[in-house]
C-alpha cells in the first residue's frame, strides 16, 4: 500500500473507516496476481487493483454493507459464476477477494501498519478468512503483535512467507488464513560506479528500489555524476559497509566494479547471505577466472552458483543504458518470480 500513503491521508481527513480489497487467491490467468489491494473510501472513490477493471465495480456495490455491518466478506469471481459475465472476467480466471472495514483508529492494527509503512518497517498481516470483527493479526519486524492471537504453525508460516516473498493461503485446524507481506522498500546495492551504475541507479529509482553505490574508489565516487541520485554512495570496500544493510531476500546485488579486489570482496559476504539477487558483471571468460579466485578463498561451489553471469537479461544490449536496462530485467524477473 506504499503507493498510495498519500490517497490514505486524504480520506482519513473526511473519515477514519476505508474499506479495503484484497486478492486472496487465483484460479487460471487471473488478472491480477494474490496481494493485489484495492482501498474503497465512504463515496466509493477507488485506489488500487484487484483485476485491472474486470470486478471492481461489482466489489464497490459491497463496500456499503461491509461498512454499515463492520464485518468482512468474501467475493469469489470466475466464468463459473453467473455474476463473472456481466463484470467481465474476460481472461478466463477466477479470483477470490477478501472485503473488509478497516478503522484507523489510534492504537489499531491498520495505524501500526501505516505507520509501518511509512517508516519503512516490515510488516506481516495475517487475516482469518471468517465473518467477525476481530480476523487480523498484524506481526511487525521486532516479532510483536496486535491483534487476534494466532497459533505457533500459523506464526512460523508467517516467517516462510516473508522468506520466500509470497503471500499465502493456509489452512490450520479447519481455520483458513492468508498470510499478507507488506516489505520494507527493497534496496538495490550497487558496487562500483561504473558508467553502467548512473543508468542503473536511474532504473532502480524508477521502479521503487532504495539505491545503494558502493565504491572504495574516490575517484569515481567524486566524479560520477548522477542525474537522478542513489540514496546513498558509500566511499567504502564492501566489507567495510554491507553489514549496514539487511542481507535478505528484499535485497538486490549488482557487482559491476570490475576489478577483483572490489568485486571480490564483495561477494565474499553477499554469497553466503540471504540477498534476493547476485548479479556480478563480466564475460563468461572472466566469470570463470573469478570462480576460481572464490574456490580458492574456500567458497562453496553451491553458494558460487547463485551468482547471475553474464549479468542481465540477454537482449544484446550494446550501450550503457541498455546493458542497465537488462540487469534491472533480470531484477525484476528473480524479485517476481514466487
Amino acid at each position: 500500500m506504499r503507493e498510495y500513503l498519500s490517497t490514505i491521508q486524504t480520506w482519513l481527513e473526511q473519515s477514519n473507516t476505508l474499506a479495503l480489497a484484497r486478492v486472496i487467491k487465483t484460479w487460471g490467468s487471473s488478472p491480477r496476481p494474490v496481494g493485489s489491494v484495492m482501498l474503497i473510501n465512504q463515496e466509493g472513490k477507488m485506489a488500487g487493483s484487484v483485476s485491472g477493471g474486470c470486478v471492481e465495480g461489482a466489489v464497490v456495490k459491497q463496500v456499503p454493507k461491509v461498512l454499515q455491518e463492520s464485518t468482512p466478506a468474501t467475493l469469489d469471481f470466475g466464468v463459473s459464476n453467473e455474476e463473472a459475465w456481466s463484470v467481465g472476467l474476460s481472461c478466463g480466471g477466477r479470483l477470490g477477494v477478501f472485503l473488509q472495514p478497516i478503522t484507523f483508529s489510534e492504537g489499531s492494527i491498520w495505524q501500526h501498519l501505516l505507520t509501518n509503512i511509512e517508516e519503512n518497517k516490515i510488516s506481516t498481516l495475517v487475516t482469518l478468512l471468517e465473518e467477525g470483527t476481530n480476523v487480523n493479526t498484524l506481526i511487525d519486524e521486532a516479532g510483536q503483535s496486535w491483534g487476534r492471537e494466532i497459533p505457533s504453525e500459523v506464526l512460523e508460516e508467517a516467517r516462510t512467507a516473508y522468506t520466500q516473498r509470497a503471500h499465502r493461503t493456509i489452512t490450520h485446524e479447519e481455520k483458513t488464513y492468508f498470510i499478507q507481506i507488506f516489505p520494507r522498500k527493497s534496496v538495490l546495492l550497487i558496487v562500483g560506479a561504473a558508467h553502467i551504475t548512473v543508468d542503473l541507479v536511474a532504473l532502480g529509482n524508477q521502479f521503487g528500489f532504495e539505491t545503494v553505490v558502493i565504491d572504495p574508489r574516490g575517484y569515481f565516487t567524486q566524479n560520477t555524476s548522477f542525474p537522478d541520485p542513489p540514496a546513498q554512495i558509500l566511499e567504502a570496500y564492501p566489507s567495510e559497509v554491507l553489514h549496514e544493510f539487511p542481507l535478505d531476500a528484499y535485497t538486490f546485488c549488482a557487482v559491476l566494479s570490475h576489478d577483483p579486489k572490489i568485486d571480490d570482496n564483495a561477494l565474499e559476504i553477499l554469497l553466503p547471505s540471504e540477498v534476493g539477487y547476485i548479479g556480478a558483471l563480466g564475460s563468461r571468460k572472466t566469470h570463470a577466472k573469478r570462480v576460481n579466485r572464490l574456490l580458492e578463498l574456500g567458497i562453496e561451489q553451491s553458494l558460487i552458483d547463485r551468482i547471475h553471469s553474464p549479468i542481465g537479461v540477454a537482449i544484446n544490449a550494446k550501450s550503457a543504458k541498455e546493458i542497465a536496462l537488462s540487469i534491472m530485467s533480470e531484477i525484476v524477473q528473480v524479485k517476481n518470480q514466487f
